[in-house]
């Protein structure tokens, strides 16, 4: 593959050619390894990307066990940050964990032991799934109903819609 490059030529303050309108560039024909190299060292001439910063964490389940029931005391501030009813986190990981799960006030108790890396994980899963956008990976995102057991993820950041499977 041939590659054609525009490059001007240099010029100096006392050129008398400037003042009479001479031509000012080249066209010079590259080859596939040249054109790489002056690729490669336009590009590591070029400032560095800051690094993305990532403000949205996912919140960790504060669980434990007791008895036969395992309690997530923090329930409400993992609706908080997915801006979701806590009810909806709960009705997804009854569905998940295949068990009955209770939402209280500050807390969720789930019938059966599991422990709090299970319940990490499904949250975890939420998120990915139900939470953060597919497009620009932020968490501004609200349901929309779509029928027939779907839902539509609407994304409030950059306006995507995807359809989801409903919990």
């Amino acid at each position: 593959m041939v590659f054609l490059i525009y490059m001007p030529l240099p010029r100096r303050e006392t050129d008398p050619i400037k003042y009479f309108g001479a031509p000012t560039s080249k066209v010079q024909i590259l080859t596939d390894s040249e054109y790489n190299r002056l690729l490669d060292r336009a590009f590591s001439k070029m400032p560095k990307l800051a690094a993305e910063t990532v403000d949205f964490i996912i919140p960790k389940a504060d669980s434990f066990i007791q008895g036969n029931e395992t309690i997530v005391k923090n329930i409400k501030e993992i609706a908080d940050r997915a801006r979701r009813k806590p009810t909806e986190i709960s009705r997804y990981l009854s569905k998940e964990l295949s068990v009955p799960v209770n939402a209280q006030e500050q807390r969720l108790v789930i019938s059966g032991k599991f422990s709090a890396d299970d319940i990490n994980k499904r949250v975890q899963r939420f998120f990915e799934i139900y939470i953060i956008c597919k497009e620009c990976h932020k968490p501004d995102t609200h349901f929309e109903s779509a029928g027939r057991g779907m839902l539509q993820i609407v994304c409030e950041a950059c306006g995507a819609r995807y359809g989801v499977k409903n919990y």
